[in-house]
């Protein structure tokens, strides 16, 4: 067999062997095709990030902190349901409640959702904050699985745990839904923490804009390398751990440049798990959360999105750049390679359930624009460029493409690559200073450099094993490891 192979790579390379000539010819319009496809991606999130740019300087000009501080004390703004569900979270529980209880609102309550932990989280959270059963009663709009206990504090009135049988990240924010109170729910991952005025800034759009605002979300960022005290950032800086130095520079490209000009063509389809706020009515009338998708956050805005068309109904869908949730990211390769490979398929199963909004004049931009976007350039995005990668070296190792074309190509979606990564950064500390020394606006826009040199590559390994799988049919969750805030302010 292997003598077979070996004899036939002299009729591959032979200049004048017919298999060569249609093996060459497939190859280079192969090569055009990767080429042009990842220049026209770079393009488009060129664009974006223009938009972004714009977007940021009116919103920095539009900001009123009287109006804040109106939304602060005013006693008919809507009062918010904060929904943290909870599965194994003892290493960061406690000091997310503290900070989601600090939170300035003139309203709000907070529902931590224990789904049926193995851990610690239930008697972590009854000690820190002397939690005592109750008897309870409460109306299951939506569908969630059965709810073991409820529990409330006499010191901490706005907090409320429930104890459920594990179900799944949707089905524990379903019962948070049933058992919370107000009008507008936040959701909050239970390893976040918000900054002290993030619901202000987030409901602010909900009250300001003519035009029915049913979702806001705001942005994230890394707290690994934060020094972190009783629940609340105390001082800003970078992790040790080259791969959380490279989540945060692509955390900045996605949110900040990203979010920003999609919410400014009213295209967002996705709102972050970690931190989003939802008009609750219209929520439960689309059915809640979906529990046959590891894409629950991403499927619920697209329910809405989709209602809201259905119903002819003026809407918008908006990121909102000032509003900050600190999250700790995955500190390993192994973690890190589980959780894209579950947001790829989330957003396959995502766009499949809906797939009758691609170019369907009813949805307007959103079947036009928003839907085509998700699937050819971020779904299949991994598939051609992976693909490009592997291709165009063995082109030239076969004779078939000039090495000096196929380093041309390379390198001009590398410098794309870089021009974006480098810009946001950029366009990150111009706006909000987050990373206000030197030494530390020096090494973000280095890892914005390296990232296009292998951890790109990876990222885009991790998602097309995303899209095997999906394939294949895989609906795990993936385990995920936390190291706690204060492992981290203890590190700082």
């Amino acid at each position: 067999m292997m003598a077979a192979l070996f004899a036939l790579v002299p009729l591959l390379v032979a200049d004048e062997a017919p298999i060569h000539l249609l093996l060459r010819k497939i190859i280079l319009a192969f090569n055009d095709v990767v080429f042009f496809y990842v220049i026209f991606v770079d393009s488009v999130y060129l664009v974006f990030t223009l938009m972004a740019l714009a977007e940021v300087r009116t919103y920095l000009r539009s900001r009123d902190k009287e109006r804040l501080e109106q939304i602060f004390r005013s006693r008919l703004v809507p009062p918010i349901s904060i929904l943290c569900p909870a599965y194994n979270e003892g290493a960061t529980i406690v000091e997310s409640v503290r900070s989601l209880l600090r939170l300035k609102y003139s309203k709000h309550e907070v529902v931590v959702i224990n789904d049926g932990s193995k851990d610690q989280t239930l008697q972590y959270l009854i000690e820190a904050f002397g939690m005592e059963r109750l008897e309870f009663t409460f109306e299951n709009s939506v569908k969630s699985k059965s709810v073991r206990g409820l529990y409330a504090s006499p010191r901490y009135p706005k907090l409320i745990v429930v104890d459920k049988e594990n179900g799944g990240k949707a089905d524990a924010l379903n019962a948070g839904i049933n058992a919370s109170r107000y009008p507008l729910f936040c959701t909050v991952d239970a390893d976040a923490l918000l900054e002290e005025d993030a619901l202000l800034h987030v409901v602010k759009p909900m009250l300001d804009r003519t035009k029915f605002v049913p979702v806001t979300g705001g942005i994230i960022r890394a707290a690994n390398g934060c020094r972190v005290i009783k629940g609340r950032v105390e001082a800003v800086g970078l992790p040790r751990r080259p791969i959380e130095i490279f989540q945060i520079v692509e955390y900045m490209r996605a949110f900040l440049c990203g979010r920003t000009a999609q919410s400014a063509l009213n295209v967002m389809l996705i709102v972050s798990g970690a931190f989003g706020l939802f008009h609750k009515a219209t929520a439960k009338i689309v059915g809640g959360y979906s529990t046959d998708t590891v894409g629950e956050d991403k499927e619920l805005v697209v329910k809405i999105v989709r209602y809201l068309k259905e119903q002819k109904r003026e809407y918008e869908v908006l990121f909102v750049p000032q509003t900050v949730c600190w999250t700790e990211v995955p500190a390993t390769w192994q973690t890190l390679g589980r959780q894209r490979n579950r947001w790829h398929r989330g957003m396959f199963e995502v766009l499949l359930k809906h797939k009758d909004l691609f170019f369907n004049r009813t949805y307007g931009r959103v079947g036009w624009f928003g839907m085509p976007y998700f699937l050819f350039i971020e779904a299949i995005g991994p598939i051609v460029e992976l693909s490009g990668y592997i291709i165009l070296p063995l082109a030239a190792l076969l004779g078939l493409l000039a090495p000096l074309n196929a380093f041309l190509y390379t390198m001009c979606a590398v410098v794309f690559g870089i021009i974006l990564s480098v810009s946001s950064v950029l366009l990150e500390e111009a706006s909000f200073h987050r990373y206000p020394r030197w030494k530390e606006l020096l090494t973000l826009n280095l890892y914005a450099v390296l990232e296009n040199f292998g951890y790109r590559q990876l990222t885009l390994w991790w998602r097309l094993r995303g899209t095997i799988d999906w394939i294949r049919g895989q609906k795990q969750w993936g385990a995920q490891q936390r190291q706690g805030f204060g492992s981290q302010a203890k590190a700082a």
